[in-house]
């Protein structure tokens, strides 16, 4: 399984072009005329708006217009890995993990742990988180690979803020940590509607219209079920995703911090209130990972970047250099949205029964 590359043309966002890039990843309204009600809020016409989307996606900007579902509540298990490799392995084994399905973020980091992805299994798979990690070190010849898994989610909230109207230190009121689901699995119907929903939104004035007639159901049906899933937090929202390094924001910096047991609780939630912090978990440690919070910082140069982990430090008290580590992404092997529901994942176990070979994923040219 390989990427193909896609000519992209180059666009430079206007500002018209980034407030409507805020409103898109802010997240697209559940009725017949999304675009028409984007356009209402940010005082743009429908007609521009999907031609400004258009091109966007053509300069490869917006990665993506789908329903972003939390993949746990929906059965699967799931963690981050970071993984050692000698640097003359490292491209080699980043095209066989990527190959899994089930990865769908996958980063050369600047750190000795140096291959970072996000593994998924699906629910009933016949090969479990563990073995398949073991089966993946085993195939990839990994020095070391750790799972660390979410302990207690304290944000999830990808929202770059395009207009640069944000001062980086900013923060929000505290807010609950996200809900993850009822308990109630999907049933059979349920996975019909997501399989619709986690499509590429066509960038047409009644969308959700053409993907029900395409399915032979109503459209108002097909709306209906996806703030059903809203409701029941199978979904977070249905939104954009952008590519953050198009989109001008060139650091991702993944900050990690060493907190005393007994204040995670209280440090979670301080670092989880800063806008410039998309993610915001508690993780395990192992006696070569000491760190246990982990925050992810987005911003349009290492020196912001750096700027808002100065000031979470300051907020939380965690202030000796020795205490937390910054990891930025220096490449992006494979980034895309999850695919639910896809026989991939039973054909990669069969693979994997068999031995191999195994798939690959060769990152698509920039």
């Amino acid at each position: 399984m390989t990427t193909t590359a896609e000519r992209r043309i180059h666009h430079k966002p206007d500002d018209a072009d980034r407030e409507l890039l805020n409103a898109l990843q802010a997240g697209l309204p559940l009725v017949r005329h999304p675009f028409r009600e984007i356009g209402v809020g940010i005082g743009m016409p429908e007609d521009e708006v999907l031609s400004r989307l258009r091109v966007l996606r053509a300069a490869g900007i917006v990665r993506q217009l789908s329903a972003i579902f939390d993949t746990r509540a929906l059965g699967y298990e799931s963690s981050l890995v970071a993984a050692k490799y000698p640097e003359d392995r490292l491209f080699e084994a980043a095209a066989i993990v990527g190959g899994h399905p089930g990865v769908s973020h996958n980063y050369r980091r600047n750190h000795t742990f140096n291959l970072w992805f996000t593994l998924a299994v699906e629910p009933g798979a016949r090969l479990g988180l563990q073995e398949t990690l073991d089966i993946l070190a085993e195939a990839t010849q990994a020095e070391s690979m750790r799972m660390l898994p979410t302990l207690t989610l304290f944000k999830i909230n990808v929202q770059l803020d395009m207009t640069d109207t944000q001062d980086v230190s900013a923060k929000s009121a505290p807010t609950a940590a996200p809900v993850r689901g009822d308990g109630v699995l999907p049933t059979d119907d349920d996975k019909r509607f997501i399989c619709i929903l986690q499509r590429d939104l066509p960038a047409e004035s009644a969308p959700f219209d053409i993907w029900a007639d395409e399915a032979g159901i109503d459209p108002d049906e097909l709306l209906g079920r996806a703030q059903t899933f809203v409701d029941r937090s199978y979904m977070r929202r249905f939104a954009a995703v952008l590519n953050h390094r198009r989109a001008g924001f060139g650091a991702n910096g993944m900050a990690v911090w060493r907190v005393p047991e007994d204040r995670l609780e209280e440090i979670g939630p301080q670092m989880a209130a800063f806008r410039a912090v998309s993610h915001c978990y508690r993780r395990p440690t192992y006696p070569d990972w000491p760190y246990s919070l982990f925050t992810m910082v987005h911003a349009r140069s290492k020196e912001l970047c750096e700027e808002a982990i100065e000031a979470i430090g300051a907020e939380t008290g965690i202030t000796d250099p020795t205490d937390r580590s910054v990891l930025y992404s220096t490449y992006e092997f494979k980034k895309i949205r999850l695919v639910y529901y896809t026989p991939e994942y039973r054909e990669w176990e069969d693979i994997a029964a068999a031995g191999g070979p195994f798939p690959t994923w060769e990152p698509a040219a920039a």
